[in-house]
Parts: structure tokens; C-alpha cells; sequence
């Protein structure tokens, strides 16, 4: 494992979206939603702990990997996992700012997508396999990364163990950005650990929260 201990401060994130919208963007409605992208990359990748284990990271792409054990049937942890995604998901990671937008359309060509208004929305990942019960694969660049020059592919596996289901995600990103994409990677490892412990906490007490 390789051991991270930097933030993307460098990032000159006005690169990464336009504050007032592209031209001719309304400023409220629907589109009001553009002109919070850039706040939604500040929170994303700035409020998470800075330390962070990483598989690896160069300037050209990096590997993070998370897994945990739940206590439940693999049947139960997958579903909760597609169905629920609005419950664990936390708000605070969503360009939205309320998880309760985000589903998953777990068909191939299906999305990882969120609601932007009743007309708008955001199509965060795409995917590109479907194993019901044992793995699901994601293409794109999650969140803010979409709005990066970079590739990405995300595999959530899940495999009955004793005592429950372990399950697993192992994101691999390659591409651009200005300073290098290994400044990124500690937080964007740190955001997923922190969304697989709240699947975690709904699944065994109820509240992705763990405050049941």
C-alpha cells in the first residue's frame, strides 16, 4: 500500500467549470445547478482526512481499493446497495447536495445518475457489467472527476464470506489534470471509504449514520 499525506490545493479549480454556467445558462431554475459544480469539488476533495491508503498513484492516474465485511446476505447487501443508494450515499458528495437524488440503473448502459430538478440531471457513471449478486462494473470519471480529463473503471464485488458479505470496490482513473491526478487521489479514496462504511452502518443498524 502506498501512504498519501497530500491535498490537491494546487488545483486551479476555475479549470474545472465555469461558476456562472457555459453562455446562455439560466442562473436559477434547472440549471442553477451548474453553478455549484465547482463548490461540489472544493467539498469533495477538500473536507475529507488527509491521510489515505492508496494501491497507487502517479501524475498520469492512480488505484484506490475498499473492503469491509457486512454483516447480512449477500442478496440483501446487493440490493441494499442498488436500491438504497439515496439512503447511504452521503449528501455532502453529491453536486445536488441531497443524496435523495442519486439511484442507480443497474443494466448495462444503465447509470450511476443523479436528479438535477425536474428537468435536469447528471449522469456521474455509466455501466458496463452486471452480475446481479456478485459484481457490478461503473465507467466514468465519479463526481468531480467528470469534469476532469480522465478515464475510469469502478467494480464493486461482493462475495459471501463467513459471518456476512465482503464487499469490494477497486477504482482505477487515468488521465490528466494539472499537478497530477496523485494529488487527487487520497481524498477520492477517503470519500469512497467513508460512503462504503454508511452501506455499511444502513445494512446492519438501519442508519447509514450508524446513529440508530
Amino acid at each position: 500500500m502506498r501512504r498519501c499525506n497530500t491535498l490537491p490545493v494546487a488545483v486551479d479549480w476555475v479549470k474545472l467549470g465555469n461558476p456562472n454556467g457555459p453562455p446562455g445558462l439560466a442562473t436559477n431554475g434547472p440549471n442553477m445547478y451548474w453553478k455549484r459544480i465547482p463548490y461540489a469539488l472544493l467539498a469533495i476533495f477538500m473536507t475529507v482526512p488527509a491521510d489515505a491508503d492508496v494501491t497507487d498513484a502517479a501524475a498520469n492516474g492512480f488505484s484506490v481499493r475498499q473492503s469491509t465485511v457486512i454483516t447480512a446476505e449477500t442478496q440483501v447487501v446487493y440490493a441494499t446497495t442498488i436500491d438504497r443508494i439515496s439512503e447511504w450515499w452521503e449528501s455532502a458528495h453529491t453536486i445536488s447536495g441531497d443524496g435523495s437524488n442519486l439511484y442507480i440503473d443497474a443494466r448495462p448502459h444503465g447509470c450511476l445518475c443523479e436528479r438535477l430538478g425536474p428537468d435536469g440531471g447528471l449522469v456521474h457513471m455509466t455501466v458496463t457489467f452486471v452480475n446481479p449478486g456478485v459484481i457490478l462494473r461503473f465507467t466514468g470519471g465519479l463526481g468531480p472527476l467528470g469534469l476532469m480529463g480522465v478515464s475510469g473503471n469502478m467494480t464493486w464485488e461482493f462475495e459471501a464470506v463467513e459471518g456476512g458479505t465482503r464487499v469490494t470496490w477497486n477504482y482505477a482513473v487515468g488521465g490528466y489534470l494539472d499537478g497530477g491526478l496523485d494529488a487527487v487521489a487520497p481524498a477520492v479514496d477517503s470519500v469512497l471509504t467513508e460512503q462504503l462504511r454508511r452501506l455499511k452502518s444502513l445494512v446492519e443498524s438501519g442508519s447509514a449514520a450508524g446513529d440508530s
